[in-house]
């Protein structure tokens, strides 16, 4: 080993021992006993599965809250803990629900399963068909599906994922998923070029097999247990309809333009420039009907640790993660939710509880999220994304937990798809660091002190569409470096069996220490982690 080497490395030890000597009262106090004693708790049965506007859930809330105020933490929602998400639930009628398709040859009408989608506004929506390619508006990419494209009052027809999936050297994050494959980001970006609903058709050129595979233990008997989950959105929030359209149904469409899907999307890919297709003036009209409908309130709970600079302190640094589960099965069993998301539920409260004891505060202001209603689409982080209790201009990275208490293993539903660790034990998945290289380096720095094992393979996923999946995602959508920490799925998750007693709590231990450790790095330092819109370069 040369000399530089060593100089290197014993000066990386002097300044971890450092931190540690700084952050330790707070660093200490995050136990495996404590998470497990907390977890014991909120993935008992008496919390009911934790069902968004259901009981569980609301006992869930005021647990959260109470811990923030035993830790001292400040309210973060005026002079209280609970920031109202207002939420509609409703059931689609599948039977009421149609698409009539006009053209000069007559109108045909089209049901499910040729049409799938949730919109909780009955109603008639209808317009002439444009073709908008993948429904994105990428600048830092120097990509726009609908340059020179007049969508005012129209429906759109839009492929699903994005752009050249299949090639490593494509700017839409080689092989892996960039931000904009989600189906909500082309929605916002349809509406904000004056759509009026948006169908979504399968991309042609998708490899067969490269779809996420089922749940474990959903095989027909199962299923019937399943308590049939209304839908809910954001009450009030701005949208329009979105719809899934069958292949067949995406063919009677595309033979109008004369022209072959696949041709399209292959010209796409090849020039990433729009590929035109008229669809001779076809006008579709959905007629939309709900079955039932109910208005709700739940709460994302949020606390303050306040930051120790003058200055800094109007800076944030974001912990998050999410409460609610899968309530309760037709049987009577009970969605526990221990690892989903009991554990980053806990995390959170940990991370409350340690940065309030810790005499020394970091520069920059510590806010801790727990959101609301993730499970019915992160409708609690989208909805602090839209009225944030901490400027978002500010909001300098976020720390989101979902799953964290498990070790990966292979699943029906991620079966061939990635790649798993015969051993896992020692190990955390980090989701979105090519956003933000800055980020993933402050983590590496402050694995120093704990020595867990970080893998990036997410950041190459573009089947199970993990980067959508959980609270991170909305402020990614804002330019906030925010990222996901994640143990990976296992054989049972969204199953009655994700219980207490499976979680790794010597794991947790390391993975909370870990965010502690790195929160306190990103409240010091003097350039907090720089986002990169395009990603960072390969």
């Amino acid at each position: 080993m040369t000399s530089a080497r060593c100089l290197l490395l014993l000066a990386t030890s002097l300044l971890a021992a450092q931190t540690r000597d700084r952050i330790a009262t707070g660093f200490d106090d995050i136990q495996a006993a404590k998470i497990r004693a907390d977890l014991t708790f909120l993935a008992s049965d008496a919390m009911e599965g934790r069902m968004s506007l259901d009981r569980g859930s609301e006992v869930a809330i005021q647990w959260i809250a109470s811990e923030f105020a035993k830790a001292g933490l400040k309210p973060l929602a005026g002079n209280t803990y609970l920031q109202p998400v207002p939420l509609v639930e409703y059931k689609m009628d599948r039977a009421k629900t149609t698409l009539a398709l006009r053209t000069a040859a007559g109108t045909k009408e089209f049901k499910a399963p040729d049409l799938t989608g949730n919109y909780p506004d009955d109603g008639v929506y209808k317009g002439q068909l444009v073709f908008a390619g993948f429904g994105i508006t990428a600048p830092e990419l120097n990509y726009d599906d609908y340059a020179g494209l007049d969508a005012q009052g129209k429906i759109v027809v839009i492929f699903n994922h994005e752009p050249q999936e299949e090639d490593a050297a494509s700017v839409f994050n080689g092989k892996g998923n960039t931000r904009y494959a989600n189906a909500r980001a082309k929605m916002t970006n349809a509406l904000h070029h004056g759509a009026v609903a948006v169908l979504i058709v399968p991309d042609p050129n998708h490899i067969a097999g490269r779809e996420r595979g089922t749940l474990d233990g959903t095989n027909q008997a199962s299923l019937a247990l399943r308590t049939p989950r209304p839908i809910q959105n954001i009450d009030g929030e701005t949208s329009i309809p979105v719809f899934t359209l069958s292949a067949k149904l995406s063919d009677e469409l595309f033979a109008l333009t004369g022209r072959k899907a696949a041709e399209l999307q292959t010209a796409i890919d090849t020039t990433l420039k729009p590929a035109p297709a008229s669809f001779k003036a076809a006008e579709v009209e959905l007629h939309l009907a709900t079955s039932q409908r109910k208005r709700g309130t739940s709460y994302n709970v949020a606390g303050l640790i306040e930051g120790s600079d003058p200055t800094l302190k109007a800076e944030t640094i974001l912990y998050s993660a999410h409460y609610d589960h899968d309530g309760l099965r037709v049987d009577g069993e009970i969605y526990r939710g221990a690892d989903d998301n009991g554990s980053g539920t806990v995390g959170v409260v940990s991370l409350a509880r340690a940065f309030a004891k810790n005499s020394v505060k970091p520069k920059r202001s510590i806010a801790l999220v727990v959101f609301a209603a993730e499970e019915r689409g992160l409708l609690g982080a989208y909805y602090y994304a839209d009225h944030p209790l901490r400027p978002l201009a500010t909001t300098r990275a976020q720390i989101n937990f979902d799953m964290i208490g498990r070790d990966e293993k292979d699943s029906n539903q991620t079966k061939g798809l990635i790649d798993i660790a015969a051993d896992t034990t020692n190990e955390v998945n980090i989701i979105g660091t090519r956003y933000s290289p800055d980020y993933r380096n402050a983590v590496v720095r402050a694995n120093e002190l704990v020595g867990i094992h970080l893998n990036y393979k997410w950041d190459d996923d573009t089947v199970l569409n993990v980067l959508f999946r959980s609270d991170q995602y909305p402020l990614l959508m804002h330019d906030i470096p925010a990222i996901w920490w994640f143990t990976g799925f296992h054989p049972d998750y969204h199953q009655i069996t994700d219980t207490a007693e499976k979680i790794n709590y010597a794991k947790m231990e390391k993975i909370l220490r870990l965010a502690y450790a790195t929160g306190f790095d990103f409240g010091d330092t003097a350039t907090p982690p720089k986002f990169f819109p395009a990603g960072a370069p390969r």
